[in-house]
Order: structure tokens, then sequence, then C-alpha cells
């Protein structure tokens, strides 16, 4: 039997008080790091291999069904606003479409060939990367549209929750995030699901950084779509430039639309920057 779908280490769940469900998931949670601990080694070999690509024009493809997908669309959705990278530089594509997004489109899961044809429209190249995302490692979504990219030189990657799966031995670089039984049998958005956004926010956090869209701790290319991340922006450039005033690096932000924009400007010309 997969590791993902063992019986909970927990009985009579059913029978538990609010108190020791929420105590009982908790501990469980805190299992979860320290599954994806050993991954690093391979989390750091996908990077690196990320970076070089998009270095040349590539680009990263995410691939799930149900929660797995779900998950590859949210980190790949967040990285334009956050580090302001093109929309077409990271993609998350779910089995069923974007339907499955909101509304679960199980039987979609189950086609060898539905992954790749969904990424027709993208153009697959050489210089892009395909991961494929599925805690059971066994959904034929996945598996169909890894095979069909390694087969055609592009470098594929998985991230699974089961050891030796049929998806890891379809890939170049498998991650695979052990976490053990579900509190709730076989309820992989759980510890599973967690482990896989972990993995995620390291893959494409490190990759943005080493694509230069962070200074020191900052993000500096950051979208300004709120009165927030505005806030945020004049802060990073009162810190970054030395100014005291915080509506003078306010102004200078909306002038140059961009944190690396601004402080860029001030330091070429201090004193002209604002006319």
């Amino acid at each position: 039997m997969r590791v993902t779908e063992q019986s909970s280490n927990y009985n009579h769940i059913d029978q538990m008080s609010v108190r020791e469900l929420l105590t009982n998931m908790n501990r469980e949670d805190k299992t979860v790091p320290l599954a994806v601990e050993p991954c690093i080694p391979q989390i750091e070999k996908l990077v690196e291999g990320i970076v070089g690509r998009m270095k040349k024009g590539g680009r990263l493809f995410y691939l799930g069904a149900g929660t797995s997908g779900r998950l590859g669309i949210l980190d790949a959705s967040e990285i334009p606003p956050t580090y302001g990278a093109p929309f077409d530089l990271v993609f998350g594509l779910i089995a069923g479409g974007d339907q499955a997004i909101r509304r679960a489109v199980e039987a979609a899961e189950d086609s060898f060939e539905g992954g790749w044809n969904d990424m027709q429209p993208y153009h697959v190249a050489t210089n892009d990367i395909v991961v494929g995302i599925a805690a059971s490692g066994t959904t034929p979504y996945v598996i169909g549209a890894v095979r069909e990219a390694k087969r055609r030189g592009i470098l594929t990657a998985c991230i699974t929750c089961n050891p030796d799966s049929p998806l890891s031995k379809e890939v170049d670089i498998p991650i695979e995030a052990v976490v053990g039984p579900e509190f709730v049998t076989g309820s992989t958005r759980m510890k599973s699901g967690t482990a896989q956004k972990l993995i995620l926010n390291m893959i494409s956090t490190s990759v943005m950084i080493r694509l230069g869209h962070v200074k020191g701790n900052k993000m500096i290319d950051m979208q300004l779509t709120n009165a927030k991340l505005v806030d945020r922006g004049s802060r990073m450039i009162m810190e970054e430039t030395g100014i005291s005033d915080y509506e003078l690096a306010k102004r200078l932000l909306l002038l140059h639309k961009s944190v690396r924009h601004a402080v860029d400007a001030f330091r070429s010309n201090s004193q002209d920057v604002l006319h």
C-alpha cells in the first residue's frame, strides 16, 4: 500500500473533542518540515536547472490534478505580483482546466494524454522545465506529460509524497517528501499538500532570488497593486537610499513604478530625479 493511503495513526477521530482534533493535527503538521529537509539536494538540483534555462529564455510549467494542481497554480500566480516577473514565465496547469480550480473534475486526471495535450498551446521547448506534482505519484495526467516532455529533451522533475513512485521513475529530478499517513486517512490535502507547498515555495523563491528579483532581503520588483505594497515599497526606498522623508520616498516610488527603478534613479541623479 502507498504511504499516502496508509491508515491514520489516530483512531476514533470522529469522537475527539475540537481541542483534541486541533492538537493532533498540529502534532502531525510539525513532522512535515522534517520530511522535506532530506529533499533539499534534489530541490537544489532543480533550482539550478531552472535558473540556467530561464536565463536562456526557458519557462517553468507545473502540472497536477486536484490539490496538487491547485498548489501549482497558486505558486505560479504569485510570481508576477511578488517579483515583477513576466506572466508568461511560470505556468500552472490542472487536470480538467480552469474550472477544476474551484470545482473538482476528478476523472480528468485519469488521461495519460491530457497533461501533454494541455501544454500544446504553450509550444513547450527544450529550454523549458516541466514539474509534475502528485502526492500519490501515480496520476496518469501528470505521468504522461512528464514522460513526453523528457522524451523531447525537456528537463523534468516531480514533487510526490510516496517513495519510488511511478512518477518518480519518469523524471530527471524526483523530489519525494514522505510525510507518512495523513491524519484523516488518504486526505493528501493535509500533510502531503503542506509538504508540496513548502517545496514549491522553496523552488520559486530561490529561482527568483537567483534571477535578481531580490536585493538584500527585499522584493525590489514587486508590483504596486495596493496601498500596503506602496507603503512597503516607500519604506524600502527610505532604507536603501537613506531618504528620511516618507512622502519623498513615496513620490519617487510612484514616479518610477518600482523600488528597483526608484533607487537606481535616485542614485544616478539624486538632485534631479524627481523632475
